[in-house]
């Protein structure tokens, strides 16, 4: 279990992890780890999951997981009746007046998608960002330590979705996005269980990287990270069109994953309460399209 701050309630809350006994045995137990990391981190694994969840049979999950982890789908285009398979279901489109619903104001930084929040100021491109005890450096993250280096003194945020959340990724602003960079790496999970397990979860696993020229954050790192089951991490945009602030990046197809935002020094100011949660390394519940912070 893990404990994070509702900012609208202005509550904390348990996470429910979907599988909860399933991936605490295969991350704690002897047999478990054994067959973590002789096949569930491998690719082969999400792929044979993954054409099983493209599949129509997969179909029959859909109902069981709406009901067991409460997702609300009034906020989606489709019934769950009307998807053919979970991977369907699960990289569902939000009704146009929840993804249209964010700040007009070119001042205000949004979120880029629905997750779990920390942040990490001040990042130094070789220390290690100890984020929710992870151990990683920014030139890891990267693999590109002339870049890294650009970020010295930026800010890092960090977005967890877990499987209940909507799984596409939006862009935070005007501009032009440049080709991603695609980093391979294993398949493990990021859900609460994983995480306390393997610190170095983000630089292991799979991932890709791009630039957002911004029209007014500056150039901003904008990374996913690929987990268990997610086979596919997929871009829906065109490195050569003019995106604008709220368009669809992409979307990952099922499993837990991650976006990682980072910023230049002096760029952003987020938000006093996500600040102090992540000083006490509690994420913040956001939603896409919510406003986290500030122009500088």
């Amino acid at each position: 279990m893990i404990k994070y701050y509702n900012r609208k309630n202005k509550t904390y809350e348990i996470e429910h992890v979907a599988g909860e006994k399933q991936l605490t045995w295969l991350y704690s137990s002897p047999v478990g780890k054994g067959i973590l990391e002789l096949l569930v981190k491998k690719k082969l694994f999400s792929k044979i999951y993954g054409s099983y969840c493209d599949s129509r049979l997969s179909a029959k999950k859909i109902d069981k997981f709406i009901v067991d982890l409460n997702i609300n789908m009034d906020k989606y285009k489709k019934n769950a009746k009307d998807f053919n398979s979970f991977n369907e279901f699960f990289i569902r489109e939000l009704n146009d007046k929840y993804i249209n619903d964010f700040s007009k104001s070119t001042n205000d930084l949004i979120s880029p998608c629905d997750g779990r929040l920390l942040v990490y100021n001040n990042i130094k491109s070789t220390e290690s960002l100890c984020v929710k005890d992870f151990d990683y450096s920014l030139d890891e993250l990267l693999q590109d330590k002339k870049l890294a280096k650009t970020y010295e003194g930026g800010s890092c945020l960090v977005f967890r979705l877990c499987p209940t959340d909507y799984h596409r990724f939006h862009f935070i602003d005007d501009g032009i996005c440049t080709k991603p960079n695609k980093i391979n790496g294993l398949y493990y999970s990021v859900n609460p269980i994983s995480l306390q397990k393997i610190k170095k979860v983000f630089v292991e696993n799979k991932r890709e990287w791009s630039i957002l020229k911004s029209k007014n954050f500056d150039d901003v790192i904008y990374m996913e990270v690929g987990a268990t089951c997610v086979g596919s991490i997929i871009q829906t945009y065109k490195e050569t069109e003019h995106i604008t602030r709220g368009m669809e990046k992409g979307y990952f197809k099922f499993g837990g994953s991650t976006v990682i935002l980072i910023f230049k020094s002096n760029t952003i100011k987020i938000h006093d309460d996500i600040i102090k949660h992540s000083n006490d390394c509690i994420e913040t519940l956001v939603s896409m399209g919510e406003t986290i912070g500030t122009k500088i």
